[in-house]
């Protein structure tokens, strides 16, 4: 019997062993390297930011004046950049403040009242952060005379968002001189679908080789449903005429690759005006060694972005 317990311990023992070995080896944010793998993947992809959804009956279609007029949007950071309280603001527009008062069009934060960092996406949560702002108008006062009122109410983001792109590309420094054979990658377009996780991307990265130098024609596109600004521009304000014609369509970029050195840039500011929607970068780099390899070319872009969606209402005076 002694025995028997004994053994019954030890299988015990045995499989606790195993059970703490297997779940050490596991990944936070995926049960294994394949399953971590999707998981990054979807990070990685999609083409949009914060985005914006009202919630049901806030506001009604249609109020009395002398109701209160509040309206409830939803916040979801679908990106994969997290973002400081101070780099995200909603506001709504399109109303006439001595009609509808009491700081209705004030911007607030998109991480009003969230703890800390507004995250993005990750491989520990797919669907980003998430908040929910109140707009409040404690007080309507219709002018005299005057029995309804119908704006279109304009809920307005604006934000701060970087979009980070890793595409793998091949570079030969003795492209004309070594023989296919002997090279384990050739030099080629790479297209990239799906986003990078952001409203702008990189959409095609182009190489040429000459000599030892690697030439990369970089093409980014705004693929959101709204506007990009100059990661300088007033974000914080831009409902109203804080923004300026200067400020659109405007990209900052930073573009890198490991080992290798920059001979230049262009635009030579590191600025990229986009034309419909479209932009081209082109980068020169000193490619060292004598073989062809595959390695990652590093590309950050800067910007601000603007969307928006309206609500038609309409204000009816109460009867007296």
């Amino acid at each position: 019997m002694k025995k028997s317990v004994t053994q019954a311990i030890f299988i015990s023992l045995l499989i606790l062993s195993l059970i703490f070995i297997i779940s050490c080896s596991k990944v936070a944010g995926g049960e294994t390297p394949p399953d971590t793998a999707t998981r990054l993947k979807a990070v990685q992809t999609g083409t949009q930011g914060i985005v914006l959804r009202i919630m049901p009956n806030a506001p009604p279609s249609i109020i009395y004046d002398r109701n209160e007029l509040v309206a409830i949007v939803d916040v979801d950071n679908k990106g994969n950049f997290p973002l400081e309280p101070t780099e995200c603001f909603i506001q709504v527009t399109g109303f006439d403040p001595t009609i509808i008062k009491g700081g209705m069009n004030y911007p607030h934060s998109c991480a009003e009242n969230y703890p800390g960092i507004f995250e993005g996406k990750t491989v520990y949560n797919l669907n980003g952060g998430t908040n929910q702002i109140e707009f409040r108008s404690p007080n309507i006062v219709l002018p005299p005379g005057v029995q309804e009122y119908s704006p279109i109410l304009n809920f307005l983001s604006c934000y701060h968002y970087h979009t980070i792109a890793n595409p793998q590309i091949c570079v030969d420094p003795l492209f004309y001189q070594v023989t296919s054979q002997q090279k384990t990658c050739i030099p080629k377009s790479i297209g990239m679908t799906g986003g990078q996780g952001a409203p702008v991307a990189v959409s095609n990265v182009g190489v040429e080789m000459t000599g030892s130098r690697a030439v990369f024609t970089i093409t980014i596109n705004n693929i959101g449903n709204g506007r990009v600004l100059s990661p300088y521009a007033n974000y914080q304000e831009c409902g109203q005429a804080s923004i300026a014609r200067t400020d659109e369509d405007k990209v900052a970029f930073d573009v890198k690759l490991a080992g290798a050195s920059l001979v230049d840039c262009k635009p030579r500011d590191k600025i990229v005006h986009l034309n419909n929607g479209v932009g081209q970068i082109f980068c020169t780099f000193n490619i060292p060694g004598s073989t062809a390899y595959e390695t990652p070319l590093s590309i950050d872009l800067d910007y601000s972005y603007m969307q928006s969606f309206t609500r038609p209402i309409k204000i009816v005076k109460t009867p007296e």
